[in-house]
């Protein structure tokens, strides 16, 4: 989970109306709905409180829901995915995705390599950040289970380049806090968020 939190100790608040979305978006949003969105008090890791708190490796850690992020990265990404070669992102926020996404579309196709980046340099062995079968040259789709502010997403971003591989796309499950895409379109990467806090009826921030 990318925010952390203490528990809830009061009655919640109900999210606003939602914007009407495909098929597949609307099935993903169900599951997120259902396993990865809590409503009470919480404290999030930047010291601001919220009527909501998302752990969406709820969502891509079950069988159900990788396949409905499987999905809907196919039907974000369309045939952009074919220009992509590998798939990963910040351990451990990127891994249930990186990994899981990667193993369905192998069914499907789409032969995407995976990996992690560490959040430190491998001491012995293979030695730094990048772990797992990502190349140089390699054309990468940059992940995150949620991103807030993005910096997880841009910090892979830096060290995948450093690597030697080229970050051409980001997406996330749910985008909660609306600044990452600025910060993609800065270093010129396409980012599409499969589901965006409007999405579930809260507002980006809060």
């Amino acid at each position: 989970m990318s925010d952390d939190a203490a528990a809830a100790t009061s009655e919640p608040s109900e999210p606003s109306a939602r914007p009407e979305l495909s098929p597949t978006l609307d099935r993903l949003r169900v599951h997120v709905d259902e396993h990865s969105v809590k409503l009470g008090e919480f404290t999030l890791k930047s010291g601001a409180t919220s009527s909501w708190f998302l752990d969406t490796k709820q969502t891509a850690c079950r069988p159900d829901g990788i396949l409905l992020v499987a999905d809907a990265i196919v039907e974000v990404f369309g045939d952009d995915l074919d220009g992509i070669d590998a798939i990963g992102g910040l351990t451990m926020g990127a891994d249930p995705m990186a990994y899981g996404v990667a193993a369905v579309l192998a069914t499907r196709g789409h032969h995407l390599r995976s990996f992690s980046v560490r959040k430190e340099a491998k001491q012995g062995g293979i030695a730094g950040r990048i772990a797992g079968a990502l190349q140089p040259g390699d054309r990468v789709l940059v992940t995150e289970d949620t991103t807030t502010r993005g910096t997880s997403l841009i910090e892979a971003v830096d060290e995948i380049a450093a690597f030697g591989a080229e970050p051409v796309s980001m997406s996330v499950i749910v985008d909660r806090g609306g600044t990452c895409a600025a910060m993609a379109a800065e270093r010129g990467i396409d980012y599409r968020p499969l589901l965006t806090a409007p999405d579930l009826g809260f507002g980006f921030g809060t």
